[in-house]
């Protein structure tokens, strides 16, 4: 047993609810609290600290305590939407995007993703596995201990294993728990010959029954667009991913309204994106088990408008809220800046905030053993020198995690 605290506060964000709207009066808050760690590194109690303490002297005995007296501790959070595998830099994409160029004037000009799918090929598998870990290492340092990693810009058979495999790798040297997720249906490629079809159907019969043998990804992402798939065909690929026994997430509704329907109907575990989203979708969404994601860096990173996260919560859909960490769109990564960016112009509540990037968000992903401090619970949480939790969105991520624990023990930040 261990027995870490005292905390000035505990936000453990237990009895609330996973969907709808949340008040910040909803938030369990303990004073003066620590939290018991049992030998399988879960939470075996949380509570006063003193009675605890008291409680549990004879097994804590050979174990020292860990004090925190003027800190607040919060369930560690998950980024649940991430494109942080890949090779390259589009910071000229960002220059020219501001300066008034158009996509196609930018693509033109050698930009765009298909940029990220040429240095992402021409890398090697060393030299992306290096600045992935450093991805990862810089996510950690924020708090957050589930990261979704998303493959798409190899975008043929050899390329999106490469990246695949890369994230498995990363995932044996790393304490986080990484997700990945196979997006190869990012775009159709353009040295592929033939339709955007036939480029699903090459994805269905070369590329996933691969990853599926190699145990490289249990889910499957595609980005329903104008630029990319169209509507009916994309509805045809997921429907034919799930019957591989894969898990089905959707790029939806970014530039344009209607497929985060579709995923509501093939019951995608998230539509992901939304800003386009209109307002019959938006109760359509609300009323499925299909989790909404925002993703704020995006809004941020191209000048577009946020998700509606404020009608979806008042709808009584199920928000959570991710980075889309990526080289071209959102190159931020900072999700706690983002999550309290959206906050301002969203006008969401702390409470919603925080469980938008916990369990709300370990709901897209299908995990149920995080995000809530209580017992039984994974025993990952995060740590921030202050004496008030509400100093963390009100500093919009420049209050800075002093320590970070994955199962039960501290992980090592670089701040």
């Amino acid at each position: 047993m261990k027995l870490i605290g005292p905390f000035k506060q505990i936000v453990t964000l237990n009895n609330l609810p996973l969907r709808g709207k949340i008040s910040d009066e909803q938030l369990e808050i303990i004073e003066n609290g620590g939290i018991l760690i049992n030998s399988e590194n879960k939470i075996e109690e949380i509570g006063n600290y003193e009675v605890i303490a008291n409680k549990t002297k004879q097994s804590l005995s050979n174990s020292p305590t860990l004090h925190f007296s003027n800190s607040v501790v919060l369930p560690a959070f998950i980024d649940c939407h991430t494109h942080i595998c890949f090779g390259g830099n589009r910071a000229n994409d960002f220059a020219m995007r501001n300066a008034g160029k158009t996509y196609l004037e930018i693509a033109e000009k050698g930009g765009g993703i298909w940029s990220s799918v040429q240095h992402t090929r021409n890398a090697s598998e060393e030299e992306l596995l290096e600045t992935l870990l450093q991805r990862i290492n810089q996510l950690i340092s924020l708090g957050i201990t589930t990261i979704e990693i998303k493959s798409g810009y190899g975008l043929n058979l050899e390329s999106e294993l490469k990246m695949l495999r890369v994230i498995k790798k990363a995932q044996e040297k790393t304490n986080a728990t990484i997700v990945p997720t196979c997006l190869s249906a990012h775009l159709k490629p353009k040295d592929f010959e033939g339709t955007s079809s036939a480029y699903l159907q090459y994805i269905l019969d070369e590329i996933l029954p691969k990853v599926k043998e190699e145990k490289l990804a249990k889910r499957v992402d595609i980005f329903i667009e104008k630029s990319a798939f169209q509507p009916e065909e994309s509805r045809k690929f997921l429907e034919k991913a799930k019957e591989k026994g894969f898990e089905i997430t959707v790029h939806a509704d970014q530039f344009t309204a209607g497929s985060s329907r579709i995923a509501v109907e093939v019951n995608a575990v998230s539509a992901d994106h939304l800003e386009a989203t209109i307002d019959e979708d938006i109760e359509y969404l609300a009323n499925s088990e299909t989790v909404a994601v925002a993703l704020p860096g995006a809004s941020l990173g191209l000048g577009e408008p946020f998700t509606p996260a404020r009608k979806i919560l008042d709808k009584n859909g199920i928000l959570a809220i991710a980075s889309d960490w990526n080289p071209g769109s959102a190159p931020m990564g900072n999700l706690i800046a983002q999550a309290s960016i959206l906050a301002t112009f969203q006008k969401l509540t702390t409470a919603e905030v925080l469980a938008g990037i916990t369990f709300r968000a370990a709901k897209a992903l299908n995990l149920t053993d995080r995000g809530i401090l209580k017992k039984g619970m994974k025993a990952d949480f995060v740590v921030y020198e202050t004496d008030n939790f509400q100093n963390i969105l009100y500093n919009q991520g420049s209050l800075v995690a002093s320590e970070v624990y994955i199962d039960g023990k501290l992980t090592k930040i670089n701040n």
